[in-house]
C-alpha cells in the first residue's frame, strides 16, 4: 500500500523545494489566506495515522515536503502533549513548542537536508523560517483540539502515536 500524498500540486509559491501554501489561521505570517474547506494541515492530520507507519517516502511534489516536515511536527507535538493532563497546559506547551528555536532546510541540524533543498538566500530563508513558525503555531493548536477533545481529557487513540517515527526521523535532536 503506497503512502498518501498532498492533493495540492501547484503551491503559489516554492521556497528551496518546499511549497508555500495557503492555510487556515488566526495566526500572524506569510501564509497566503486559505479560500477552500481544506488546507495542508487538515490534510496532513487527515493522513497521520496512515503516514506515521512508512519508513520510506516517495516525494511526487514540492507540497509532499511540507506535508513530510508537519507530520514530522505532529509527532513532536504529540511527545509534548503525553506528558499535559488538561487542555489549558497543553495550549501552552504548543505555544511554546511553536516559537521555540528550531532548524530549517540548510541548517546543519535539520534531519531531512537530503531531500530538501536549502533557501536560495537570507530572505527566502527568514520568510520560510517565519511561515514554519506559523504552520507550527496552526498545528499545534489542531493537535490540540483532536488529542483533548470536548470531553477535555487526552485522547488515547492519538497519543499511542507519539513514540512512531515517521521515515524513522524526528525534528528534535537525539535525547529530548
Amino acid at each position: 500500500m503506497p503512502a498518501y500524498h498532498s492533493s495540492f500540486l501547484e503551491p503559489p509559491m516554492v521556497i528551496g523545494n518546499t511549497a508555500v501554501l495557503p492555510l487556515k489561521t488566526q495566526f500572524r505570517g506569510p501564509a497566503p489566506p486559505q479560500i477552500n474547506d481544506q488546507d495542508i494541515i487538515d490534510e496532513a492530520l487527515y493522513y497521520f495515522k496512515a503516514n506515521v507507519f512508512f519508513r520510506t517516502y516517495e516525494i511526487k511534489s514540492e507540497a509532499d515536503r511540507l506535508l513530510i516536515y508537519i507530520t514530522l511536527y505532529i509527532t513532536e507535538c504529540l511527545k509534548k502533549l503525553q506528558r499535559c493532563s488538561n487542555k489549558n497546559q497543553a495550549v501552552n506547551e504548543m505555544k511554546t513548542l511553536a516559537i521555540s528555536r528550531f532548524d530549517i532546510p540548510g541548517d546543519s541540524g535539520f534531519p531531512l537536508n537530503s531531500v530538501y533543498s536549502k533557501p536560495a538566500n537570507q530572505s527566502e530563508a527568514d520568510l520560510l523560517k517565519a511561515y514554519l513558525t506559523q504552520v507550527r503555531q496552526e498545528v499545534g493548536m489542531r493537535v490540540c483540539e483532536k488529542v483533548f477533545g470536548e470531553d477535555g481529557r487526552p485522547s488515547k487513540w492519538w497519543l499511542c502515536f507519539a513514540k512512531k517515527k515517521f521515515m524513522d526521523k524526528s525534528l528534535s535532536g537525539p535525547g529530548q
